[in-house]
C-alpha cells in the first residue's frame, strides 16, 4: 500500500536541499537517509534520500542526483510516497494510518449517523476529516480530541461530539452512506474499542491531540 508521507516545498540554499512538509508521525522511518520514495507526479521519481536535517523547525532533505537549486526547485510540490505493509500498525495505539480511517462511518455519541469519511486533509495546524453526507454534501470535522472522541476500527466508525454549528442538526438524522449503499440498518449500540487521529494520505498514522494538531499522516 502506498501512503503519502511528505510534500516537497521550496528549494533551500544552492546545494539541492528542499524543504519538506511532513505528513507522517514517523519521519525517522519514512524520511530517513536511504529511503526510496515514489512520487506524484511519477515522472519526478523515484527519489532516494541522501541526507536530511532539521533547520529552524523545518525538515530539509537532499536527494541523490539533485545537486543544485534549479534541480531542487523543479521538485516543488511533488508528493513523496512510501510503500507500507497494509498490515503494519503505528507504534502508538492511539494513532492511525490514513487508510485505517478512510470510509469509517461518522456518528454522534448517541449513535446518530452523520456520514462517512471520504478524505483526510492534512493542514499545518491540524487534520480534517472530509465527511460525505448521504445527500452528497460534505462537512469538515477537525480531527482533535475534543471533537473526535472515539475511533472504533472494529465497528468501523468514528464517534464525534461536535460544537454547535459544526453539524447541521436538520440533516443529522440520516443513514450513513455505507448503510444507504447496502440497505442495512446502522448499528448504534456497540461500544467503541479505543481511540482518541497517513501522503495516499500519508499517509500514515495519526491520533488527535488536545492542542488541535493531529498525529501522523503515514
Amino acid at each position: 500500500m502506498q501512503l503519502v508521507v511528505g510534500r516537497i516545498g521550496r528549494a533551500h540554499g544552492i546545494k539541492g536541499e528542499v524543504t519538506v512538509e511532513v505528513r507522517t508521525d514517523e519521519p525517522e522511518l519514512r524520511l530517513g537517509p536511504g529511503a526510496v520514495l515514489a512520487t506524484d507526479p511519477a515522472a519526478a521519481g523515484p527519489l532516494t534520500i541522501a541526507a536530511g536535517r532539521v533547520h529552524s523547525g523545518r525538515l530539509l532533505l537532499r536527494f541523490e542526483g539533485v545537486g543544485d537549486r534549479n534541480a531542487a526547485e523543479a521538485l516543488r510540490n511533488t508528493l513523496l510516497i512510501a510503500e507500507v505493509d497494509p498490515e503494519e500498525l503505528p507504534e502508538d495505539p492511539e494513532e492511525f494510518y490514513d487508510h485505517q480511517l478512510m470510509d469509517l462511518d461518522v456518528v454522534l455519541a448517541d449513535g446518530t449517523e452523520i456520514g462517512r469519511i471520504t478524505e483526510i486533509s492534512h493542514l499545518p495546524s491540524q487534520d480534517l476529516f472530509i465527511v460525505e453526507r448521504p445527500d452528497g454534501s460534505e462537512v469538515m470535522i477537525p480531527f482533535v480530541a475534543e471533537i473526535v472522541t472515539e475511533i472504533d476500527l472494529e465497528e468501523q466508525r468514528a464517534v464525534i461530539t461536535p460544537p454547535p454549528g459544526l453539524i447541521d442538526d436538520s440533516e443529522a438524522e440520516i443513514a450513513s452512506a455505507r448503510d444507504a449503499d447496502t440497505g442495512a440498518g446502522a448499528e448504534t449500540g456497540a461500544e467503541a474499542a479505543s481511540g482518541s487521529p497517513d501522503p495516499a494520505g500519508s499517509p500514515g498514522s495519526r491520533g488527535p491531540d488536545s492542542d488541535g494538531k493531529a498525529g501522523d499522516g503515514s
